[in-house]
């Protein structure tokens, strides 16, 4: 495991629904990037209105390819209807394949819960435990397609 943030480039999408949770996801994230050494010249942060515009957003930066790995932050909390299971659902789903079209890692800390106080329990360790699965994936990706790529040299010159 490689938690050497040094000049790993982190893109934060952040819904701003529920904006209590989303702030401290994304500063206990923010202050985890930064204690694994990413620079904050090497973070940009975008918001977006709720959970559903995120992966739109995370397509937009993967597109831009000048990020090693982007972080999803929001939080969608339980109501009366069926619409959170529809926001928990699609919000998932679409994170995971904006990180599977372009190859890219997407560590997801948008907090899907029950209730209030289960978000306010999990925020903070979220928001670091996000920032940690970023860098290491980061890591773990660039290796691997430096991998890939030693293993097409050998191929090619043999």
């Amino acid at each position: 495991m490689n938690l050497d943030g040094a000049g790993v480039r982190v893109g934060i999408v952040q819904a701003r629904f529920n904006p209590e949770i989303g702030d401290a996801l994304f500063t206990a994230c923010v202050a985890e990037l930064q204690a694994l050494g990413v620079i904050g010249e090497d973070i940009l942060h975008v918001t977006v209105p709720g959970a559903l515009e995120i992966p739109l957003a995370l397509q937009k930066l993967a597109d831009t390819q000048q990020f090693d790995a982007l972080i999803a932050l929001g939080a969608i909390i339980r109501g009366e209807t069926y619409h959170f299971e529809l926001v928990s659902n699609e919000s998932g789903a679409g994170i995971t394949r904006i990180g599977l079209d372009f190859g890219l890692p997407i560590a997801n800390a948008v907090l899907t819960t029950e209730n209030d106080a289960q978000a306010v329990a999990r925020m903070h360790e979220k928001g670091r435990d996000a920032a940690r699965v970023a860098v290491e994936m980061a890591n773990l990706t660039l290796a691997l397609e430096e991998l890939a790529e030693n293993a097409k040299d050998a191929n090619f010159d043999a």
